[in-house]
C-alpha cells in the first residue's frame, strides 16, 4: 500500500459525533509512552500527523484521520497513566467500551506494546477485554532499535506464553521501530489485505 494522502479529520469524546461509519476503521491504543504518535507518523510517512509528545497521557480524545479517502486511522487515548486521576480514568474506560461496542466499522484494533517489557496487568486486560467482545485485534511491539533483538526475541517469547494460558489461538503479531521503519510495510499490507476482505463481504 502507498500512501498517498493523509488528513487530519476530527477530534472528540463522543462516538456518535464520530465520522460517519462507512469506510473500514483500524484503531491504535496501548499504554503511555508507547510510542503511538511515532508509529501512526511512520505509517503515514507524515511526521506531525500524530502528535507526539514527551508527556505521557496527552491524547485524551478520539482522533480520526482519513487514508487515501479509503479507510480511516484511530489515535485513541493511551492507558495506564499513573497521574491521571480515578475520574479520569473511568471516563477514558467509558469512552473506549462505548466506542468498541458502537463503531461497526472498526476493522482491527492494534494494540501497542513496548517490547521491552514483560506482559504487563493492565495490557493482558484490555486484550482479554477485546476477546471477550469479540474485537478483531493484532499486538505490535513497539521501540525495536532501543534494544537487542535477542531482548526483543526474549520479550515476545514471554508474551507469548502468557498469551498462551487463555488463548487457543495467537492473535497476528507485528515488530516495529518508528525510528527505523521496521514493520511499516508489514502493517500496510495487513490493512490492505483487510481492506480487500472488507470490500468483498455481501
Amino acid at each position: 500500500m502507498v500512501i498517498k494522502e493523509a488528513q487530519f479529520l476530527m477530534s472528540n469524546t463522543k462516538v456518535e459525533a464520530c465520522p460517519k461509519p462507512d469506510k473500514p476503521e483500524y484503531a491504535f491504543i496501548g499504554r503511555s509512552n508507547v510510542g503511538k504518535s511515532s508509529l501512526i507518523n511512520m505509517l503515514t510517512n507524515q511526521k506531525n500527523l500524530a502528535k507526539t509528545s514527551g508527556q505521557p497521557g496527552k491524547t485524551q480524545l478520539i482522533n480520526h484521520f482519513l487514508i487515501n479517502n479509503e479507510w480511516y486511522l484511530v489515535d485513541l487515548p493511551g492507558y495506564g497513566y499513573a497521574k491521571v486521576s480515578k475520574r479520569s480514568r473511568e471516563e477514558w474506560r467509558r469512552m473506549i467500551n462505548f466506542y468498541l461496542q458502537k463503531r461497526e466499522n472498526l476493522a482491527c484494533m492494534f494494540v501497542l506494546i513496548d517490547s521491552r517489557h514483560d506482559p504487563m496487568a493492565q495490557d493482558l486486560e484490555f486484550i482479554h477485554q477485546l476477546g471477550n467482545m469479540g474485537v478483531p485485534f493484532v499486538i505490535v511491539f513497539t521501540k525495536l532499535d532501543k534494544q537487542s533483538s535477542i531482548k526483543t526475541d526474549s520479550t515476545i517469547a514471554a508474551w507469548k506464553r502468557k498469551l498462551r494460558e487463555t488463548w487457543e489461538e495467537l492473535p497476528q503479531m507485528f515488530r516495529t521501530s518508528s525510528e527505523k521503519q521496521i514493520g511499516r510495510d508489514e502493517i500496510l499490507s495487513f490493512i490492505e489485505e483487510v481492506n480487500a476482505q472488507v470490500q468483498n463481504q455481501p
